[in-house]
């Protein structure tokens, strides 16, 4: 099964690659679902696929906006520029955009997006026909939905699915309220989340039906009505595997790089045991810790447990549930000083309690220690962000290990 994460920059990428992801899915810097993300140019677009594949790793492009014709112009030319740079598969949503790529690259491997909200089996095997190879699945269905198209559809069409991260109050993404308030398309990659917006309601009530009023709870905060929970499927490894998904996909292209390791990382863990041995797979309470280090709001299990109208699918809390401080990324380490050089992101004092994250493992706690500047001078703390600076550490470390919050 692949477990595929998100890439919203070159940082992000290697923080995917380097803890655990077979695949990771980016964006040019157009045509995109997230055009808030960094995104790669063309000429980083190359160097990403360079990357990935000298590590084992696919790279996904998504084409998923819906482009008129004005801009077909300027797809097909983008196209052309990036049809021998080495992407693996093209994720697309429309069928405008599905017929210039099998023109352009007849021979390219393509992925329907979940923008076109794909239900049931029938729509597989039409999209199939049209040339895709994988279908990313609607994130409204439920695991016995999921489990009779896998039986109903070829054994060669792939299914992914959503695993973790934000979900959207609208069908499959498909929301027009960021237009409505700022003009700015949601179909088209430039989201501003009004739905995670704070709003005071005077009055719910449709005039016909004066005895149906909805309930809506308000806090100090205000109501989230529009916020939805994030998914997180980690205690459901087994029901994952046995409904017959092939690959598993992780949210967040606007999210830190942080958040793209750890999450990452995390279900790698988890992947890896239960492959290793199905039959006495146990769920490990750490993960979970793992992803309560990272910025979310309040975890659920999406849809595929529950019906769509279940009202609890949105935040009794406003904003995120704060991550961890992400500190410092590890760049070298001596095994005979046990000292480590870290590049800083953010403060870090000496004494104050830290953990240690390295690919395939939990954080490790502990108290930093002696540490010292590049010109090798001892320092009681490292305050400036892009700092180098050493430290002596209890734990050996690797290149890419992060420092977070304790």
């Amino acid at each position: 099964m692949e477990l595929l994460s998100p890439a919203g920059n070159f940082e992000k990428m290697k923080a995917a690659i380097l803890y655990g992801a077979n695949a990771v899915y980016l964006a040019g810097k157009l045509f995109g679902m997230r055009s808030a993300a960094d995104n790669f140019d063309n000429e980083e677009l190359a160097e990403a696929c360079k990357y990935a594949h000298e590590r084992g790793v696919k790279v996904y492009l998504t084409l998923n906006t819906m482009p008129r014709d004005s801009e077909f112009g300027m797809l097909e030319n983008f196209l052309c520029e990036i049809k021998d740079i080495g992407i693996d598969a093209f994720i697309v949503a429309d069928l405008g955009v599905l017929s210039l790529l099998k023109r352009i690259i007849p021979d390219c491997e393509i992925h329907i997006s979940t923008q076109t909200s794909v239900v049931n089996s029938e729509a597989c095997k039409m999209y199939m026909s049209l040339g895709a190879k994988r279908i990313v699945l609607s994130r409204e269905l439920n695991i016995e939905q999921i489990k009779r198209i896998k039986d109903a559809i070829p054994p060669q069409l792939e299914l992914e699915a959503f695993i973790h991260g934000s979900m959207c109050i609208s069908y499959s993404g498909r929301c027009l309220i960021s237009n409505h308030f700022v003009k700015r398309d949601a179909n088209r990659g430039a989201c501003t989340q009004p739905c995670r917006w704070n709003y005071t309601l005077y009055r719910l009530q449709e005039e016909k039906r004066p005895d149906d009023v909805p309930t809506i709870m308000q806090t100090d905060e205000g109501s989230f009505i529009f916020s939805s929970k994030d998914m997180c499927m980690i205690e459901h490894i087994p029901e994952l595997f046995d409904c017959g998904i092939d690959s598993l996909k992780i949210e967040g292209r606007m999210k830190s790089a942080y958040y793209t390791a750890v999450v990452t990382n995390t279900y790698r863990m988890a992947l890896d045991a239960y492959t290793k041995d199905p039959k006495n797979y146990k769920y490990d309470p750490v993960w979970m810790y793992e992803l309560n280090s990272v910025s979310h709001r309040e975890y659920d299990t999406g849809y595929y447990f529950d019906d769509p109208m279940n009202d609890a699918k949105t935040v009794t809390e406003g904003g995120y549930l704060r991550e961890k401080a992400y500190i410092a990324t590890a760049i070298s380490y001596d095994e005979k000083t046990r000292r480590a050089t870290f590049l800083q992101k953010n403060k870090v004092v000496k004494g104050q309690k830290a953990e240690l994250l390295t690919p395939g493992k939990a954080g490790a706690g502990f108290t930093v220690g002696d540490m010292f500047d590049a010109d090798g001078a001892e320092i009681e703390s490292a305050p400036h962000p892009g700092m180098i600076f050493d430290m002596v550490m209890p734990f050996d470390v690797k290149k890419g290990d992060i420092i977070r919050g304790g």
